[in-house]
Order: structure tokens, then sequence, then C-alpha cells
């Protein structure tokens, strides 16, 4: 029986997530020393609005458009046949060559690091990037494999009861973060 969530604590608003957003893409810019060959690349689901929001901050302040590609990892994942029997694929869409580029991966929350380690199996597929970093909204640690980001938001300690709930305006009607508690 699944347990049910109940909210318990909004760890950031709509403000903080635009201030988050706006540091990483100077971080970004700065870690590599301006934006050539530089691409980023969002993790389905929230990680593409996060990556497209990183690509129009760096295109206010810099003037130069970052090209954005978009990474489904689901048939990546150590788990799947955990998720369904037959798990609904969506498009990986990176309509640029990767090879010898500075990618910046995207994603909404670091947990265990197997959906990092599935992102960077699907991109090592796709071609042979300069480095790949890994830009991250919340960590809110529990690593079970050896993964860190270069640009955290926001680091979170939680327990493994608690879940992280990241809302964006794109798919969500609503932008914050919220911590929720399973209850029996």
């Amino acid at each position: 029986m699944e347990k049910e969530l109940n909210f318990k604590k909004m760890i950031i608003d709509e403000d903080g997530i635009r201030r988050i957003i706006t540091r990483i893409a100077h971080e970004i810019v700065e870690k590599n020393k301006g934006t050539e060959d530089l691409v980023i690349v969002g993790i389905k689901t929230r990680g593409i609005p996060l990556a497209q929001r990183l690509a129009e901050k760096i295109k206010e302040f810099e003037g130069v458009e970052i090209p954005v590609g978009i990474l489904d990892i689901t048939l990546y994942r150590d788990d799947l046949s955990l998720i369904a029997q037959q798990p609904i694929v969506h498009r990986t869409e990176i309509p640029f060559d990767i090879n010898g580029k500075k990618v910046v991966l995207v994603d909404d929350v670091l947990y265990t690091g197997r959906t990092v380690r599935a992102a960077l199996d699907a991109l090592m597929d796709i071609g042979r990037p300069q480095t790949i970093q890994l830009a991250i909204l919340v960590d809110r640690g529990h690593r079970e494999l050896p993964i860190r980001a270069d640009f955290v938001g926001k680091n979170l300690p939680t327990s493994r009861e608690e879940v992280v709930s990241v809302n964006l305006r794109e798919l969500d009607d609503e932008e914050n973060v919220l911590i929720l508690s399973r209850n029996n």
C-alpha cells in the first residue's frame, strides 16, 4: 500500500528559484570562462524547464544563445523493471553535436545519483563531450553512487522518509520546492 504524502514545509518560493537560476547561470559562465563550446542539456522532466531558464538567463547577461537539449534517460535507468512493464519512452532531443563541447547537465533534485549515472550513460552514447558538469536545483543527500553536482541551488539535508517536491510553472502551475512527509 502506497503511503500518503503530506505537506511539511515550503523550502524555496518562486523568487528563491529565480535567484538560484540567476546565480547558477553566472557560476556556469564563470567556471567555463565564458560561453564558448557551452551547451545545456535538461534531464526529463523538470530538468528541461530549468535548462531552458539557465540558457535564457545566460543570454540575458552574455548576449549569447546557448543550445539546449532534452535527455530522456528512461531506457538507461537501473530500476527500469520496477517502473513499469512497458516504460513510456519519450524522445531525446539534442539537435547539436556534443563532441568536444562543455555539457551542463541539468536536473531538479540530486538524491541517490542513479538518475545522473543514467544520464551520463545516455550522453556518452550520443557523443564524446570535452566535459560534463552537473547543475542541480536541490541536493538532498543520501548518495548511493560517487556523484556530486558542480552547481547546486540549495543543499537540503532530508530524511529518507521525506520527499522533495519541485513544482515549476511550465509543468505544475505553481513554482516552489516543498518537503512532503510519508505518513502511514
